[in-house]
């Protein structure tokens, strides 16, 4: 008999009951992904597991769907099943959603079934993000295969990537995460790659969701030279131990038919270099009678020994080894040994097998990442190769970047993540628009080339702002106005700009060449002129200071570049308060004309509101410093002894609230067109104001629309910027709306930007299901509960607003919908940042434009693939 290496089966953990395991019938943090599902396809609950799958549309950009035959032998598979294969490119990635530092077991299956008449079997690499994961090889495993890895992700986002390594096409079936308790399952390094998983019995029968809460398949498995035994009263479940073994699994058990005899098992390993952790799962099955007594000794190999091990009735024990054990040559040999003392044979229910997989390429910094896509969506790229991690491997890195690689990056440190750091290219690229703000989140750029495209619109300042920038090529687009001065001073630092060819740009030496013009020296005089002039008006307006009627002073005026009307104006201008808009708790809103042509909303403040000088000098001083095209614009304001009044641009169809409760039924495009536009006001406010401002009252009352369904963010007497500096959160009493209002920022006191996070989810569950914040009828009165009960029906159409009539793309619904869901996490560490909500938002806009008519696509999900390896263990 081969000997084992190392330390094995040397930590026994006694169980107890764990209240925080998913019940059978939840399958919160599951996703299951029929692979080749038209999108346009509903999610549908498979008949046996019960189990709701999804198509995979909405999860990889690139592939073709394709059904298999009824191949004679595949009498595990259903006819018909659907599949995804890849004709084209190198690496196609499937991208998850996924809890940071969350153990997850990951299965994906893979069924050739002559898709294609050519009768060539497969072979191909599978990746977890950078790294290989295993070999999936259709030509030795012609009836189909299954790869299983438990898998803890480093970031938020997992990528699962199938590699072309020869002349075949990558192909995949089905693609399933389900989370798992962190506590198990724990390797010293790597991740745990499945060599079989097996429960010792003479059945037939394929065990896993929902009788495993985890849904891990465990297979029979029984040998000749054993006894069998059964029970039909275990006293323990699957809630009795902290592995949550199934009930089903521990009912019977092998000993060795000869009593004196060991019980020993082996398999084989992939390679003689693997390392292998096992899991024995043990529980006493009978009744002892008498003196009798079950005690046996665990050992592998001749100088590794654990024990005595003396099973319990009602007692699951879970034995594993916390270091990994290197077998001698291929094979492992495992032995459970009687004692002395012992008057029965050794017994065991069930078996688990891991070798260790080291993923030692650490992954592209996920702001990187999220930056990258935000600038992809935006100016909606179409590249195959932008799939999977950025920069790593380096032989799959994105076209267009160049990223600059240490010896930190290409190696195994987790707290290090590899950046961004070279070259962006984009040049070429058909882009149109105007400079993306989310470029500045690309922190370590040093190049950037947006040469040669359609780029209209102003050079943003905030490209001075990108500290490891030194290459701008702005060339070959259509940009208009003023280089900003902050990157004029850059250049003298060193920085190169290039903007030849946009003709209406101009720095300050081509502005310069032009004053040859006949009319610039008056125009210059005229400037000189009106900035001595506005110079005057401001330092008046600094010193000045605002007193009431009574003459108490209430604060110092406010500075502004818009203009300052008189109460009389604002008379005036809304014709005496002829026509009302509304009321807030500023007070009236009325509908005013300024020059008798621009149409405005003038909000008045009423004497009863209490704090109404405190916002009104609040939203009068953000609204001076901000501008966003998603956030409603200050024309004016009067302050005027005791009228002071705030005059806004119009906003022709007034607020999402009364849309989403009135008789007209918004269309589910034009409600992600909404949800999008708010969602880039805050980014905004965010990411784009520096200290950034946190609105505090974001609600559905508070998203104004224009006359073309363009929503603009509304209302910031509540709002607050944080301080400069570090800072995560800041202090403040809690104020808002309730219902909208975040729990953790009015439990704690603390705001940070995630409370508007939070508001904005509810108010996404608004749209996408037309119910109320708050009702109390409900069962579950919050919406983000209701919504939740919901959601373990798996059945989205009862959540979804029935006005809709299912008229809407499915795997956006869905996306929409988890997007929702996270934004109202109770933690707010867990809560995504409005990039990647306006990054998830716009993917959803993508997939509700390419919806397209029903296709009748018969599919299923085969849940008795074989464990896809041929190293299932033997008797000995």
């Amino acid at each position: 008999m081969k000997n084992l290496r190392g330390l094995l089966l040397v930590f026994l953990i006694l169980s107890f009951g764990i209240s925080d395991f998913p019940q059978a019938q939840d399958q919160q943090g599951f996703i299951n992904l029929d692979c080749g599902l038209q999108a346009n396809e509903s999610p549908y609950t498979e008949p046996i597991t019960k189990l709701t799958f999804t198509s995979d549309a909405d999860f990889i950009k690139t592939g073709k769907s394709g059904k298999i035959q009824n191949v004679p032998g595949l009498d595990y598979i259903k006819p018909y099943t659907v599949l995804r294969y890849f004709p084209y490119g190198v690496r196609n990635c499937y991208t998850l959603s996924v809890i940071q530092d969350t153990n997850y077991l990951i299965v994906a299956m893979f069924t050739y079934g002559n898709y294609d008449d050519l009768n060539t079997h497969p072979k191909f690499d599978l990746h977890l993000g950078p790294n290989l994961w295993t070999t999936v090889d259709l030509q030795r495993k012609v009836n189909g295969t299954r790869a299983e890895i438990i898998h803890k992700p480093r970031s938020t986002s997992l990528q699962v990537c199938l590699v072309k390594t020869g002349t075949t096409t990558p192909l995949i079936s089905a693609l399933e995460l389900r989370p798992l308790r962190n506590d198990t399952y724990v390797p010293q390094s790597g991740s745990l790659k499945k060599l079989f998983r097996v429960y010792l019995t003479d059945s037939k029968d394929t065990i896993r969701y929902p009788e495993d809460v985890h849904d891990r398949l465990w297979s029979p498995f029984f040998m000749p030279e054993w006894k069998l035994l059964r029970t039909s009263l275990l006293s323990v479940n699957a809630s009795d131990n902290e592995y949550a073994i199934p009930g089903d699994v521990l009912v019977t058990a092998a000993t060795p038919a000869n009593v004196s005899s060991p019980l020993t098992i082996s398999w084989n390993v992939e390679t003689p270099d693997d390392l292998v952790y096992a899991y024995l799962h043990v529980t006493e099955i009978q009744s002892l009678k008498g003196n009798d007594s079950r005690e046996f000794n665990i050992r592998a190999g001749q100088n590794v020994s654990y024990g005595p091990v003396s099973p319990e009735e009602s007692e699951v024990y879970n034995l594993f080894n916390t270091s990994p054990v290197k077998c001698e040559g291929w094979i492992c040999n495992l032995q459970l040994i009687r004692t002395p003392n012992s008057t029965l044979p050794p017994l065991l229910n069930a078996l688990e097998a891991f070798i260790t997989v080291e993923f030692p390429q650490t992954e592209t910094h996920a702001n990187d990442v999220v930056a990258i896509k935000s600038i992809e969506t935006s100016y909606g790229l179409s590249r195959s190769s932008w799939q999977g991690d950025p920069c790593v491997p380096q032989q799959f890195l994105w076209d267009g970047l160049t990223c600059e690689y240490t010896n930190i990056c290409l190696h195994h440190q987790e707290s290090i993540p590899c950046t961004c750091d070279g070259h962006s290219d984009l040049s070429s690229s058909e882009l149109t628009g105007l400079i993306v703000p989310e470029i500045q989140n690309l922190t370590q750029l040093k190049k950037l080339d947006l040469s040669n495209n359609n780029l209209t619109g102003g050079v943003p300042e905030f490209l001075a702002k990108m500290k490891s920038l030194l290459d701008i090529n702005l060339s070959g687009n259509n940009l208009s106005g003023s280089v900003p001065q902050a990157l004029l001073d850059k250049m003298k630092q060193g920085l190169k700009l290039n903007i030849q060819g946009n003709q209406n740009l101009c720095s300050s030496s081509s502005c310069h060449k032009r004053k040859s013009s006949i009319m610039l020296p008056v125009i210059v005089a005229s400037l000189v002129s009106l900035a001595a002039i506005i110079a005057g008006v401001t330092l008046l307006l600094v010193c000045k200071k605002r007193r009431t009627s009574r003459g108490k002073v209430l604060g110092p005026s406010i500075e502004t570049k818009r203009r300052r009307f008189t109460y009389a104006e604002v008379l005036a201008m809304t014709n005496n308060n002829e026509r009302v808009l509304g009321k807030g708790g500023f007070g009236m809103v009325y509908h005013g004309y300024i020059n008798g042509t621009e149409q405005v909303a003038v909000k008045l403040l009423s004497p009863s509101s209490s704090q109404g000088y405190k916002e009104f000098k609040t939203e009068v001083e953000l609204l001076l410093r901000v501008y966003h095209t998603y956030l409603v614009s200050l024309v004016g304001y009067c302050d005027e002894k005791d009228h002071l009044a705030l005059i806004y641009q119009y906003m022709s169809n007034g607020d999402l609230k009364q849309h989403l409760s009135g008789n007209s039924v918004m269309s589910w495009v034009d409600r992600l067109n909404i949800a999008t536009d708010a969602a880039l006001g805050l980014e905004y406010l965010h990411i784009g104001c520096k200290p950034l401002i946190v609105h505090r009252d974001v609600k559905s009352s508070n998203i104004l629309l224009d006359d073309q369904f363009h929503a603009k963010l509304a209302d910031f007497g509540l709002s607050r910027s944080f301080p400069i500096g570090d800072e995560s959160h800041v202090s403040t009493l809690v104020a808002g709306t309730f219902g909208y209002l975040d729990h953790e920022y009015y439990r704690t006191n603390r705001l940070s930007e995630k409370s508007d996070v939070y508001s904005f989810g509810v108010v996404l569950l608004e749209i996408i299901t037309n119910k109320p914040v708050i009702d109390h009828t409900r069962d579950m009165p919050h919406i983000a509960e209701w919504v939740k009960f919901m959601l373990t029906r798996g059945d989205i159409n009862n959540i979804m607003d029935q006005k809709l009539q299912m008229v809407y793309d499915s795997g956006s619904a869905w996306k929409a919908l988890e997007l929702a869901m996270t934004c109202v996490n109770p933690s707010s560490l867990e809560r995504p940042n409005m990039p990647h909500v306006v990054h998830e938002l716009k993917e959803c806009l993508i997939y509700e434009n390419k919806r397209a008519g029903d296709i009748d696509t018969t599919r299923s999900i085969d849940i008795n693939l074989s464990s896809g390896t041929d190293v299932n263990p033997k008797a000995r």
